[in-house]
């Protein structure tokens, strides 16, 4: 394989790479370390964390309710930590050792056999960083392990059971994420051979967070109330602020992705700034236009759609097709989390499936339009883009849904309606904002 692209390949670039020949061998000897590509990839590690906590546990804190303020953040806080943990024992080793092209194996299970040696000759990495230590690859790949499951909790937002969300997510994070991301990044795995381009997570991230939450908005029903009793956000000040985190951070997440300090991650970065910029602007036009007044919470959630969107094509992308995807992802985004949810009838609390998973379909489709070869090293291809989407979505689907019925059924997943209208902080956490 060319050692070159392997150096500037990220986890999101990985479409774009010939499988191993020999699949029980995608563990290479560094030759060389650089300590350039080592911090930027440790500075992108902390960004991402910074996306998840504070990020997006003040983005989800502030829309929700007072008397459930604490619940949610207490949600991404501890997601944070079970999926540290998870990730660290076999989620790691799951996506990423060598295995199939469905599942990866057990080589890294605790991550065994990872080496930390001050000898970067004797270093072994995951051939995607040939650059970097894999501790670091490993490090930054447990950050999206971390804020995936994370993103779903704004579906189902005011009325989960804490100690069956925990539950739930361990599962999904195992029998969904995991082996998305086996399939998407990893060497051998399926969409990779296929040729499915997803640079930084639109299929593997936002794709599948979106459609659990979806599922499990519906598995849930509404919150008591929906559609009769007003529920508007807590304190924008704090989505306001939990987005201008994201937005920050998502520079480690799109940039980070290229696994290199180098063109490409500037490119990337371009991409995710320009799109971001629009897509806050289109929902801000469109809301603008059909309600005669711009809101905070619009330009904020416009700006989260277009970080979506432009994820899956950051490093294939320029900067024109970086306009269209966050233009298009600004305006069909606020439609989806303003109309198409009101006229299905479901409640998606904070529009986890309506920004994320409209905003990832958006993105990867488009991203087979745009693909700029001499950015990414390949040309797009909308069919195989489509085909990368509907598998995500529907094995997603299927298994949220089979999850999500296992624990209802064992250990139940809504809390009383009783409960429900006191509020999770309290009847969860013992705990309330004064």
């Amino acid at each position: 394989m060319n050692k070159k692209l392997l150096a500037a390949a990220g986890a999101g670039a990985l479409a774009s790479l010939p499988a191993m020949a020999d699949g029980t061998a995608n563990l290479v000897a560094a030759s060389t370390i650089s300590a350039g590509d080592t911090a930027w990839m440790m500075t992108s590690t902390a960004l991402v964390l910074f996306m998840t906590i504070p990020g997006l546990a003040l983005f989800y804190a502030g829309m929700v309710r007072k008397k459930n303020v604490l619940a949610t953040l207490m949600q991404s806080f501890a997601i944070c930590a079970a999926m540290t943990v998870l990730w660290t024992i076999i989620g790691y080793s799951l996506a990423f050792s060598p295995g199939n092209s469905v599942i990866g194996g057990l080589d890294r299970v605790l991550l065994d056999g990872m080496l930390y040696l001050k000898d970067a000759g004797k270093l072994t990495v995951h051939p995607l960083a040939s650059t970097i230590p894999e501790g670091v690859f490993m490090m930054f790949q447990m950050t999206f392990a971390i804020i995936t499951p994370a993103l779903i909790t704004g579906a189902f937002a005011e009325r989960m059971k804490f100690s069956s969300m925990l539950v739930f997510m361990v599962l999904w994070s195992l029998v969904v994420y995991a082996p998305v991301a086996h399939w998407v990044w990893a060497p051998g795995g399926w969409m990779a051979d296929k040729g499915v381009l997803d640079f930084a997570g639109g299929t593997v991230v936002h794709i599948n967070a979106g459609v659990a939450g979806l599922v499990a908005a519906l598995v849930l029903g509404k919150r008591v109330g929906f559609g009769k009793e007003a529920m508007p956000p807590h304190n924008l000040v704090l989505t306001l602020v939990g987005a201008s985190m994201l937005w920050v951070g998502w520079f480690g997440f799109n940039a980070g992705s290229a696994v290199a300090a180098d063109g490409r991650a500037a490119m990337a970065m371009v991409a995710t700034q320009v799109a971001t910029g629009i897509a806050a602007l289109g929902w801000m036009a469109a809301e603008w236009i059909a309600k005669g007044k711009p809101s905070v919470l619009g330009i904020v959630s416009g700006a989260v759609a277009g970080l979506v969107a432009i994820t899956p094509a950051a490093g294939f992308v320029d900067a024109k097709g970086a306009l269209v995807i966050g233009l298009v992802a600004g305006v069909v985004c606020y439609w989806s989390a303003t109309s198409l949810k009101h006229m299905l009838k479901y409640d998606d609390s904070l529009d986890a499936f309506g920004v994320h998973g409209i905003g990832g379909i958006i993105g990867a489709l488009l991203t087979g339009v745009f693909a700029v070869k001499d950015i990414g090293g390949v040309e797009g291809s909308l069919m195989t883009q489509a085909i990368g989407v509907g598998a995500t979505a529907i094995y997603c689907g299927i298994v949220t849904f089979v999850l999500l019925k296992i624990v209802d059924a064992v250990m139940g997943l809504r809390v009383s309606e009783e409960e429900e209208r006191e509020g999770l902080d309290v009847v969860l956490h013992g705990e309330r904002v004064e």
